[in-house]
């Protein structure tokens, strides 16, 4: 059963950075409340990054609140324009992805976008479905619904315009791809990034050009990073992995700026606008920010690890980083009690992942990142002999118990 147009349209304008347009979602949702039958929400994925972080997931959380509200969604895999490479926002071309990466890709990304979107109401189709089978008259049609000077409208094409950076002629074609698959699924509403603006568009155009309803454009502003500056990215280090573990999310949610609470609010969970506004107000009133943060950071985790782990994960960051006290359920290593020191135990922290090396290891104890039984670690203890119920720590976020 849907819900009334009017509060879906609350919902789904939540944090939300343009709709093009308004007037139109409302028709749609009227409409399909009226007969109770769910729109058609399309997302684009490019299978070039298989990683999501919760600034990608913003997206798919938006799509998620919307098949709440009884829609149904559609994820566009992008095998056949990912053997161009989207152009969007790069200074050159894109290399294109073999079969086989694209494949690959895709698996990795269909395995992480479950951990947000409902199952029974997303279809994940591939492009190369109707794509490949153009012709090249269909080809030469699709290309005549446009001109060389629209194209050229986007920034980065005419950047590499400017500066005399080739551009491929088939570069051209990919906007108009991407335009031809809500063409092909008869999408109600497209989803995407503010970087998206271009190609989301010109579905609306080509649909029109074919005598469809043109879709709604829903764009998404970019989420900040750790840093509270930049856009979250894995390259730049201030990124949370949708697939971390409940502790470390939990930990670096805890790392967000004051300022960006709202936002992660807004784009990283799904509670109700007026939730929020309540969440606004309490800022206001003075409250402490960390105290909030410990509820978004229960809140987010729990979304994607469950509510026990999230619970868990609430209580090794109090143990751990609020009260300095050991938490429970730390990993161990069999050890020989008394007859192995700390030097001779670092290739299994190693084969845990918990230091990439010796030489890493030795430059934590340098640095006073590595504690022992909460203890400062020195240069001079490494020949200490670990006994039964010994506790490392390395850095803030790892420990290890031994015992035999």
């Amino acid at each position: 059963m849907l819900v009334k147009p009017e509060e879906q349209l609350t919902i789904i304008m939540k944090g939300i950075h343009t709709l093009v347009d308004e007037k139109e979602l409302l028709d749609k949702l009227k409409r399909s409340y009226q007969e109770q039958k769910p729109l058609t929400i399309k997302l684009g994925l490019d299978p070039s990054a298989p990683d999501i972080h919760l600034g990608h997931a913003a997206v798919l959380r938006k799509i998620k609140q919307m098949q709440d509200l009884g829609h149904k969604a559609v994820i566009l895999i992008g095998d056949f324009t990912g053997r161009i490479g989207d152009p969007t926002g790069k200074a050159k071309g894109r290399v294109a992805l073999s079969d086989e990466q694209v494949k690959a890709n895709a698996k990795t990304y269909c395995e992480q976008i479950f951990k947000v979107l409902d199952l029974e109401k997303t279809t994940v189709r591939f492009n190369s479905e109707w794509l490949s089978k153009l012709t090249f008259e269909d080809v030469l049609k699709l290309a005549a619904t446009t001109s060389v000077a629209r194209v050229l409208e986007r920034d980065d094409f005419q950047k590499r315009y400017k500066n005399q950076v080739p551009i491929g002629i088939h570069e051209f074609f990919y906007p108009l791809m991407q335009a031809y698959d809500s063409v092909e699924i008869q999408a109600d509403i497209e989803l995407g990034g503010t970087d998206q603006t271009f190609n989301i568009l010109m579905g609306r155009t080509l649909q029109k050009h074919w005598g469809l309803e043109k879709q709604v454009a829903i764009f998404m502003p970019l989420l900040e990073g750790l840093d509270g500056v930049e856009k979250m990215s894995k390259s730049l280090g201030n990124y949370i992995g949708v697939s971390e573990a409940p502790e470390v999310m939990f930990k670096k949610i805890m790392e967000v700026p004051d300022h960006l609470i709202i936002k992660y609010f807004e784009l990283a969970t799904d509670e109700h606008p007026n939730q929020i506004q309540m969440v606004k107000q309490r800022l206001k009133n003075g409250e402490n920010p960390r105290d909030i943060k410990l509820e978004l950071g229960k809140i987010i985790t729990g979304l994607y690890h469950g509510e026990d782990a999230a619970e868990k994960a609430l209580h090794f960051f109090e143990m751990a980083f609020q009260k300095k006290e050991i938490p429970p359920n730390i990993p161990t290593i069999l050890v020989e009690i008394g007859a192995e020191s700390i030097m001779h135990i670092i290739p299994k922290l190693v084969e845990m992942n918990l230091v990439k090396s010796k030489s890493e290891f030795m430059r934590l104890i340098a640095q006073n990142g590595i504690s022992f039984n909460q203890e400062k670690l020195e240069k001079g203890d490494l020949d200490q002999v670990i006994m039964n119920e010994d506790v490392l720590q390395i850095g803030k976020k790892r420990f290890v118990r031994f015992e035999k």
